[in-house]
């Protein structure tokens, strides 16, 4: 025991004698170490130098300490060596680090982990008296910046890789891997939105970042937010209400949080800001927005300071406005929570007029997101220079007709000079040169149109009249004229009419006059112009206009960005007009028909009152058939089938159908106008009578219109729920509707509001064709409901879409082409299709084609004939429901090499394919043609016709097989044809098996006659031996 005490006492101050060498050494300084050349990356195999020294021998230690978002360090030893006491020394070594620190993950390298730091760490040390010890006495360190993962090299394995290894990598998410994009900046609009003023507006939702240093910055900002806000903004007129919307944010409960930016009816901008417990404030800005010019909005928000600041533009000069705000509370800000609106929305008004880029920074916002200079697509588009030459106009007009008006009271009509009018024109400080009429020796084109004013003037007896008036009068002298024209020579002149009309009021001449510009129709092509006039139109509410802009950013057109939201603005504006166009008939609406211009059978019903087909039902009314009556009332009241619409009229045949021949289609719909007064007046106790007669035939349509009475007048919900849950089980389409609107508002008896059943109900109507519902629909998949419906804004799209094509005014466009057609006024016709087929409508893109294929009377020139119909035949199969004719051609086309291609026969038998596999015998005959004439037909094009057995077979086996479907389809006037053709394999194949037949026997012949002579021959001898 006692010696082993004195081993331990032993040991000990040996211990204590190495440490006491080890911190002399330390104090003295004698061991180093240096990296010398150190990578500020973490990169693959770098040589990296070390130099280093030591008194006694020692341990060289090269280490990488890495720390982890976790909070966990790590350290990981990368080489160690030997140190001999004497001089430095310096020693290279390659640096091997850890593989899923510097290589994409493969499969093989295993995912990084978030890594928040790294340093490279060389070390001269001394084990200690145990082995686990060891001091250190010298270190050097370098910081390594990791490379992000996508930034990072892929490592080149040398060794086989297992096969497990291997189908990892084939699966579909390691394919699809790639570098996230995570826009901390975000470009929520890219172009200009025309805002009429009205409930409609762009819907944007931010989802949180992918990259966990980003989502965790955002989250940890929520509760001292540090964010900024860019938007220009071009205003027409002030608000009609107290405030209107520029820029907002809505939560899950309805209600305005940061960042929300109004327009005031004085012009301030209301700025509102959200804390916690939705404790919210407001203040306003120190400066008003001016009207007719573009300014940039900016709003930072930095922890509780709010800034909002104001540039604008006017010509050269620049105004900087700025306000500063700070909050009594704190301001609490979550980008993913609900949604953003731009401009108007189901909760407020939007500002009238235009709003430009927008542009949200998410982090670390600073004030440089505001722009020194105007944005390109605003000056692309010169929005200023347009209504400023229209303001000139707009005077020159004025001074025009208050000069007519006088002349005309005075009773002056000579054409001469006379001084009350000069002295008039000094007075009003106009230029005053020796004429009669102002600026017409000036602008001679703007002659035209004093010369119309003039005539209004003195046709109203010297009153003054309006520069709508005018504009109108302008229009519709332009349609005269370009009626009567016989080719497109004529266009080039009435433009200049068209946009004066336009300048002085009238929407239409502004969408015509786009439409030429942007199609190129007898002008030459300028597509911003023509997007400066759709813009124009489209906030002053013009329907076509709203539904081509809807459509150029719902498909990308013309170089404007492909936005959905945007088209969805567009879209379900016109669609809301729709809803409330069909509750609301007028003359100058038609039921939106899809006519063929290729399918007879179509064009032969379209009628007049003088038609055969017109009179034959009335014979047939007269007589007591209902369905003749019924579908005369549709046709007038509607504008069906080339008539004009005649409510009037159309109520005389419900009232005879209903009253006379009781008939409950008949009485339904008379039911109807007598509830709300369309062409006779209200009458609701009758119309309630004829409801319930109608009901009691079980006519399911009556049934929902009677529950919508119980509603309306007289408040009786249960009733009217009763009604609607009995008409939904017979699947009528506004039963569903109704159902949902009660959930939605909360009127359901007995049940709470219930947006997500309303939503049910929504979808139910829409699927049944409800136009309404379809707009329900596509508000609800716009914003989503948070716990219930996702967002879908693709599809809300295809809804308003939908809807806003059954508008009635559209309906007046196509009946105007397809009149103009019958009558062989084929300009007006293509004019009218080509303002139709701009919006979007695929059945007038379709007659738009085929008019220019046809090209009557070569009013076209060739070459704009050609490019017309590739242009739209190529839109019409981008269509959902294409007409196979489209197909078809757009294969000839690929075929013959449109506008110098090479034959693109692939391209041609996808599209003869197309046909084909919509029933189109033509399409199965052009693929045989394909065939005969040598193209091996793809594999792909055969095994989506179902012939893929076919492929390395025979070229007859397959060409029988597509005649025979060509011959076998429904259309009877390919029956022949394709049986010819059919026939024609059949020979072939005849022709080819017999020659071959023949050729094989010939051979047999020639190989056995001499045989056959010799064995003759030796029978023959035997014979005569034999007699012999």
């Amino acid at each position: 025991m006692k010696n082993a005490v004195q081993k331990m006492d032993f040991h000990a101050v040996y211990k204590y004698f190495c440490q006491f060498c080890l911190s002399m050494q330390i104090v003295w300084g004698l061991d180093e170490v240096t990296l010398l050349n150190p990578p500020t990356e973490a990169l693959p195999d770098h040589l990296l130098g070390i130099l280093y020294s030591c008194d006694a021998p020692a341990t060289v230690q090269l280490d990488c300490v890495v720390s982890f978002e976790t909070g966990r360090i790590s350290t990981f030893l990368l080489r160690q060596w030997s140190c001999v006491p004497g001089d430095p020394e310096i020693k290279t070594v390659k640096l091997k680090l850890p593989d899923w620190l510097v290589y994409q993950a493969d499969g093989i390298v295993p995912d990084s982990p978030l890594v928040l730091s790294c340093l490279l760490r060389a070390s001269v040390g001394y084990n200690g008296f145990y082995d686990t010890e060891r001091s250190v006495t010298a270190q050097d360190v370098a910081a390594l910046q990791p490379k992000p993962f996508f930034s990072r090299p892929v490592k080149q394995h040398r060794l086989c890789i297992a096969w497990s290894k291997q189908m990892l990598q084939l699966s579909q998410p390691f394919l699809q891997k790639q570098c996230p994009l995570e826009q901390e900046t975000v470009q929520f609009l890219s172009t200009i939105y025309a805002s009429t003023g009205e409930n409609f507006g762009i819907t944007k939702t931010l989802e949180p970042f992918r990259n966990e240093l980003l989502e965790y910055l955002r989250l940890k900002a929520i509760s001292f937010p540090w964010c900024a806000l860019s938007i220009w903004i071009f205003v027409t007129r002030h608000c009609q209400e107290s405030m209107c919307g520029v820029f907002y944010h809505i939560n899950s409960h309805d209600n305005y949080i940061t960042p929300t930016l109004l327009l005031t009816n004085l012009g301030q901008l209301h700025v509102q800001i959200s804390g916690e417990s939705e404790e919210s404030s407001a203040f306003l800005s120190s400066f008003t927005v001016p009207l007719r010019e573009w300014c940039q909005l900016g709003v930072m928000v930095q922890g509780r300071a709010v800034n909002v600041s104001m540039v604008c533009m006017d010509k050269e000069v620049r105004t900087v406005e700025f306000t500063e705000h700070m909050s009594r509370h704190a301001v609490m800000l979550d980008d993913t929570e609900g949604y953003f609106v731009i401009g108007g929305g189901k909760f407020i008004q939007g500002v009238e007029g235009y709003l430009g880029p927008v542009v949200y920074n998410r982090n670390r916002a600073s004030l440089h997101i505001m722009s020194e200079v105007i944005p390109d697509v605003i000056k692309n588009v010169n929005l200023t220079g347009w209504l400023q030459t229209c303001q000139e106009f707009h005077l020159e007009m004025t001074a025009k007709i208050n000069g007519f008006s006088l002349k005309a009271r005075q009773g002056i009509e000579s054409e001469t000079c006379f001084d009350a009018f000069h002295q008039w024109m000094v007075k009003e400080r106009l230029p005053t040169n020796q004429q009669c009429e102002l600026g017409e020796e000036t602008v001679p084109h703007r002659r035209q149109a004093a010369k119309l004013a003039k005539l209004l003037v003195f046709k109203h007896g010297g009153r003054a009249v309006s520069l709508p008036a005018v504009g109108r009068a302008l229009y519709t002298l332009s349609l005269h004229k370009l009626g009567k024209a016989s080719d497109t020579a004529v266009v080039s002149r009435l433009l200049p009419l068209l946009l004066q009309a336009g300048c002085l009021g009238e929407n239409q001449a502004l969408y015509m006059s786009s439409v030429l510009w942007s199609t190129g129709l007898g002008v030459q092509k300028q597509r911003h112009k023509a997007w400066l006039l759709t813009l124009l139109a489209a906030q002053r509410d013009d329907r076509l206009a709203l539904l081509h802009l809807g459509h150029l950013h719902h498909q990308g057109l013309h170089g404007l960005p492909t936005d959905p939201d945007l088209a969805y603005a567009y879209y379900a504006n016109i669609a809301k007009q729709t809803t409330l166009d069909r509750q609301n008939p007028t003359p100058q609406q038609t039921f939106v028909e899809a006519v063929y211009l290729n399918n007879d059978e179509m064009l032969n019903l379209q009628t007049n009152e003088g038609h055969h087909v017109f009179q034959w039902l009335k014979l047939q009314a007269n007589r007591g058939a209902a369905e003749a009556e019924q579908a005369l009332a549709r046709m007038l009241f509607w504008g069906q089938q080339g008539l004009s619409p005649n409510i009037e009229e159309a109520v005389r045949h419900y009232r005879r159908g209903a009253v006379q021949l009781g008939d409950p289609v008949s009485m339904y719909d008379y039911a109807i106008v007598l509830l709300q007064g369309h062409g006779v007046e209200k009458d609701i106790p009758k119309a309630v009578y004829f409801l319930k007669k109608a009901m009691e035939q079980d006519f399911v349509p009556a049934i929902n219109a009677l529950a919508w009475y119980y509603e309306q007048f007289e408040g009786d919900y249960e009733r009217a729920v009763q009604l609607w849950e009995k008409a939904d089980l017979l699947e009528c389409p506004d039963a569903a509707m109704n159902l949902g609107v009660m959930y939605s508002v909360g009127l359901y008896p007995g049940k709470p509001a219930n947006q997500y059943k309303a939503y049910k109900y929504y979808l139910k109507s829409a699927d049944r064709g409800h136009i309404r519902g379809g707009v329900h629909l596509a508000e609800i998949w716009t914003t989503g409901i948070p716990g219930y419906v996702n967002r879908r804004p693709l599809d809300a799209v295809l809804w308003v879409k939908w809807a806003a094509e059954h508008n009635g005014y559209l309906g007046s466009i196509l009946r105007k082409a397809l009149d103009s057609y019958l009558k062989s006024n084929m300009l007006i016709s293509l004019l009218n299709y080509m303002m139709a087929a701009e919006s979007g409508y695929a059945p007038a893109q379709f007659n738009a084609a085929y008019l220019c294929e046809q090209n009557t009377g070569n009013f076209l020139d060739p070459a704009y004939a050609a490019h017309c119909m590739w242009r739209y035949y190529n839109l019409t199969i981008q269509s959902q429901n294409p007409d196979t004719y489209a197909f078809i051609r757009m294969g000839d086309l690929f075929y013959d090499g449109y506008d110098g291609r090479q034959n693109g026969l692939f391209s041609a038998a996808q599209m003869y394919m197309l046909a084909a596999l919509r029933n189109n015998p033509q399409g199965w005959y052009n693929l045989g043609l394909l065939v005969e004439e040598g193209y091996k037909l793809p594999l792909s094009v055969l095994i989506e016709l179902g012939l893929s057995e076919l492929y390395l077979k025979d070229n007859n086996l397959l060409l029988n097989a597509l005649f025979k479907r060509c011959r076998d389809s429904d259309d009877t006037d390919s029956y022949l044809p394709c049986s010819l053709a059919l026939f024609s394999v059949f020979l072939q194949s005849f022709q080819k098996d017999y020659s071959a037949s023949i050729k094989v026997s010939t051979a047999v012949a020639v190989v056995m006659a001499p045989a056959m002579f010799i064995i003759i021959l030796g029978v023959l001898r035997r014979r005569v031996l034999s007699v012999n």
